[in-house]
């Protein structure tokens, strides 16, 4: 008898303690839905900056882009492009970040590369939050934009970029390519291969840029592309990019003549001509980097992921290009006073060229210039 009253005050217990948790976790899920947007376990008051925020959205236009670097239009632009693919669903224990903070808070490190925790106190979010939404952004821009605002020209744009460097005084130009060395973080994984001449830790970035300072970057495109050609005394002149002289000389691609003491007057005007046509590219790295200064200052992003934020720089340059958003003067960092921004290496001249087709073409183009523009 005693051991039949043991068994059943054991079941009885376990009925109970099952009851009892039952219970609980019924009252559980009605309070999370109660009170899922208001858990000072999962969410952190941040009222400073929920304030620059909510004052951010209040700035005229002036004070919008001095903050953000671009334009409150162009800003509502890119979130209309990329707002859809940088939104997240709400769930039972948080309000997402809306899409237009998303884009600020990437916007701000971008002009700035400033630390995580100043971003996060003045966004009102969290510090983790910050690097995942940076990347996040990063990612949409690239996947979304790049393919629609990086691109070498084509149709009508072609022909506007010939006339745009023929006004500069070279004939046949459809696009300038350069180089420059954005810093990067030593990498763990053999950094020695990232050492620049300069002895700082890089990745290059080689654009192509035309003569409204867009930048392109598939330079194969050129040779299956560029089929408008002039005739020259004989010799036909293809559609052709132009470098400076660490480039190789191709019937693609000219440069200007190097031994300046030993030249002619024709080919010192060529290489002038060049020169200042090239001169586009320079103009287009200062505007980038001056706007986005992230490429100017080593940050804590990890090798893997720069290109994307190169890449991602280049989309919001060209889409600032486009729609006529322009650069303000004081972004430029070539006159900040407090600004100890590296210097770039020298330029290593190319020594692989002979005397080739190529060499043709520019002879023709250099003692035939002026005949050439009017053309």
């Amino acid at each position: 008898v005693n051991i039949c009253q043991e068994i059943r005050d054991r079941r009885r217990r376990q009925y109970l303690r099952r009851r009892r948790a039952f219970l609980l976790s019924s009252i559980a899920a009605i309070l999370s839905l109660i009170t899922s947007t208001n858990r000072p376990v999962w969410v952190r008051n941040r009222t400073a900056g929920q304030n620059f925020w909510a004052t951010a959205e209040s700035f005229d236009d002036d004070q919008w882009k001095a903050q953000f670097r671009v334009s409150r239009a162009t800003f509502d632009y890119l979130v209309e492009l990329i707002g859809p693919a940088i939104k997240r669903r709400r769930t039972n224990y948080r309000v997402p970040i809306e899409p237009r903070r998303r884009l600020a808070i990437t916007l701000w490190w971008f002009a700035r590369s400033g630390e995580y925790r100043s971003i996060a106190d003045m966004f009102g979010v969290g510090i983790a939050t910050v690097c995942i939404i940076v990347r996040q952004v990063t990612v949409a821009i690239v996947e979304r934009l790049y393919r629609r605002f990086v691109s070498l020209p084509s149709g009508q744009r072609l022909d506007d970029t010939i006339r745009g460097f023929r006004q500069r005084r070279y004939p046949q130009c459809a696009g300038a390519i350069g180089g420059t060395h954005i810093p990067i973080a030593p990498p763990r994984d053999n950094p020695e291969h990232y050492l620049n001449r300069r002895g700082w830790h890089s990745v290059i970035l080689q654009a192509v840029v035309d003569h409204d300072v867009r930048q392109g970057n598939n330079i194969f495109w050129c040779q299956r592309v560029f089929q408008k050609s002039l005739l020259s005394d004989g010799v036909e002149i293809p559609l052709h990019l132009i470098g400076d002289a660490s480039f190789p000389l191709k019937p693609w691609l000219m440069k200007g003549y190097g031994e300046p003491h030993q030249l002619s007057p024709e080919q010192r005007r060529f290489t002038f001509a060049l020169a200042s046509a090239r001169s586009v590219v320079d103009a287009a790295f200062t505007r980038l980097k001056g706007r986005w200064r992230c490429l100017l200052k080593k940050s804590d992003i990890d090798v893997s992921m720069m290109p994307r934020v190169v890449a991602a720089c280049c989309v919001l340059h060209n889409v600032c290009q486009q729609r006529g958003d322009g650069f303000l003067p004081e972004w430029s960092f070539e006159t900040d006073p407090s600004g100890n921004y590296l210097v770039q290496p020298e330029t290593e001249e190319y020594e692989g060229d002979a005397y080739c087709t190529a060499e043709v073409i520019r002879h023709a183009i250099t003692y035939d210039l002026l005949a050439v523009l009017q053309s």
